[in-house]
């Protein structure tokens, strides 16, 4: 029995040692910018601060990401909101850098809403102060935003469009509805696979206010862990 009990406890302690040394791989095989990677360092003490009721819906994702991971299939991720203009643009990116993150390959990441507005700007300086590099390529009503995390990785494009937009996936993708209001009005969504509601509060309501720029750190925050803690638990 002595024996035994060594032999698992030896197994479990190479598993958890293992473990550790992919992480610390997976971590460092992305040149992220500095100001990236640091975020990312203290997003990761946040993982236990996150209600286990919330848990079970990111483990949803997890699931999904994990499941076409080991078919050998792309794991696309649509992001919804009302205006595509601030929480879905938020889950896309955070989404994306995640997955690179833990070297989960094959992931694809898309938002939009139920119409169609810009990137809010409140929304893009907040990512910038998280260490995204963000540049609009021209002065439209709805400018298309170029978003670099990494020097080693292909910049992100990034404006507003209605989820059904053809630069969006049609089929075969998970839709994950990030506010209440477009959870409501899209009971089914076309040609995905899996509808995830996650909702987030709109940091819109600062807007104007002296808390402006915190509240939109603050969802950012909570947005960039909680798709940190999903994709941890997709590997």
């Amino acid at each position: 029995m002595k024996l035994i009990l060594l032999i698992i406890s030896s197994s479990v302690l190479t598993t958890l040692t293992l473990t550790s040394m992919n992480s610390i791989k997976m971590n460092t095989k992305v040149n992220f910018n500095p100001e990236i990677r640091s975020y990312l360092e203290t997003v990761q003490n946040g993982f236990d601060n996150i209600p286990e009721e919330r848990k079970e819906q990111l483990e949803e994702i997890a699931s999904f990401v994990k499941m076409k991971v080991d078919e050998k299939e792309s794991a696309n991720l649509l992001f919804i909101c009302t205006h595509n203009s601030r929480r879905s643009h938020m889950g896309q990116l955070w989404a994306k850098v995640a997955a690179d993150y833990y070297g989960i390959k094959g992931v694809n990441t898309f938002s939009g809403g139920t119409e169609a507005t810009a990137f809010n700007p409140r929304a893009v300086a907040s990512m910038e102060r998280a260490g995204f590099e963000i540049s609009k390529t021209n002065d439209s009503k709805n400018p298309v935003y170029l978003v670099k995390y990494a020097s080693d990785l292909p910049e992100q494009k990034a404006w507003s469009k209605i989820y059904s937009d053809l630069d969006n996936p049609q089929e075969n993708f998970a839709a994950i509805m990030t506010c209440s209001s477009a959870d409501r009005n899209c009971p089914i969504v076309r040609g995905a696979s899996e509808r995830i509601a996650i909702p987030y509060e709109d940091p819109k309501i600062a807007d104007g206010t002296p808390e402006e720029s915190a509240r939109y750190d603050e969802r950012c925050l909570q947005i960039a862990t909680e798709m940190m803690y999903c994709f941890s638990r997709a590997r």
